[in-house]
């Protein structure tokens, strides 16, 4: 049947294609005709039809996917390419390297989080990065046939990565049972920095830890981000009064008054480590659109009425999309 298709297909969406007996040369025009998304989202289905074994056709799809044009066109964000990368283990070496670069290009579309400057908050922003044992479980959980190979420490380096480079002066604390000296070059790759902070040694979990490290060294900050699964047992209180974050925070806020906090739960569960409110953003789960709402949370402009905090901030949010 194959042989009743035209050498040359016609330049329409993939998805209209796919379901016909196409031979190798077929996908390799189907990749060549792609766009720079199409092309991201089906690298392992290239792959697995043969498309990558023609040299000049993986020069072709890696000169594509690092085009920085194409990936500014595609507004494309860092977390889409680190799962693309992760995922694309049998690819070349050609179309893995061209990832890393349109990961590093990727970054432009990240805001960068224009904390208010001193005195009134400090201006500087502050990224605590969970590096525990349990952040080296799947982001999305462990379902039969459908776990990803993206884990949760690799999203919270990446986070703080991303935010170094767009936010060079930006401090990166990995804490466990404490904080983890370590030093990151802002001039390195988003992904060497990532890798950096993934490869340190883990421990229990201790949310307050770096908010601890901070106050004790009378830090000053506008924007702290909070990455971690939230499971902070450490430093639990036995369910009697504020957690021990809560009680950083507060002593925080004494000396950063418009400071404001985002705690990032890559695994949303029944319990948080800070309340909702004001000066206080929980956001469960994770992907790209989390840059963009940790930007217009620190620029007051998160829904109509940022005065409600908690749930009024999200039903807000959700009233003013357009169906």
């Amino acid at each position: 049947m194959s042989a009743s298709l035209p050498t040359q297909l016609p330049n329409v969406p993939m998805a209209m294609l796919t379901s016909l007996p196409l031979t190798p040369a077929h996908w390799s025009t189907i990749a060549a005709n792609a766009s720079w998304q199409t092309l991201r989202m089906n690298l392992n289905t290239f792959e697995r039809h043969g498309v990558f074994a023609s040299a000049e056709a993986a020069n072709a799809a890696a000169a594509k996917l690092r085009d920085a044009s194409e990936v500014r066109k595609a507004k494309a964000l860092p977390y889409q390419l680190l799962v693309a990368y992760t995922m694309a283990t049998s690819a070349p070496r050609e179309i893995r390297e061209a990832l890393q670069d349109a990961l590093e290009a990727a970054t432009s579309n990240v805001p960068a989080f224009n904390a208010p400057a001193p005195p009134m908050g400090g201006g500087k922003t502050w990224v605590l990065v969970d590096i525990s044992g349990s952040m080296h479980s799947p982001v999305t959980g462990t379902r039969k046939g459908a776990t990803t190979r993206v884990r949760c420490i690799d999203v919270a380096a990446l986070v703080a990565a991303s935010v170094l480079r767009k936010n060079p002066t930006a401090g990166v604390l990995p804490f466990s049972d404490d904080v983890v000296a370590t030093e990151l070059n802002p001039r390195d790759s988003v992904m060497t920095n990532a890798q950096r902070l993934a490869s340190l040694p883990s421990g229990g979990t201790n949310c307050s830890a770096p908010l601890r490290w901070l106050n004790e060294r009378g830090e000053r900050g506008s924007l702290v981000i909070l990455v971690s699964d939230n499971q902070s047992w450490m430093d639990t209180r036995r369910g009697v009064g504020p957690t021990q974050t809560m009680i950083e925070w507060e002593r925080f806020k004494r000396t950063n008054p418009n400071a404001r906090l985002v705690c990032l739960d890559l695994q949303p569960i029944t319990n948080s480590q800070a309340i909702d409110r004001e000066d206080i953003l929980n956001v469960g789960g994770f992907s790209d659109a989390v840059f963009e709402t940790i930007a217009a949370f620190t620029a007051g402009s998160l829904g109509p009425n940022s005065q409600g905090g908690g749930s009024q901030r999200w039903i807000d949010e959700i009233r003013r999309i357009a169906v």
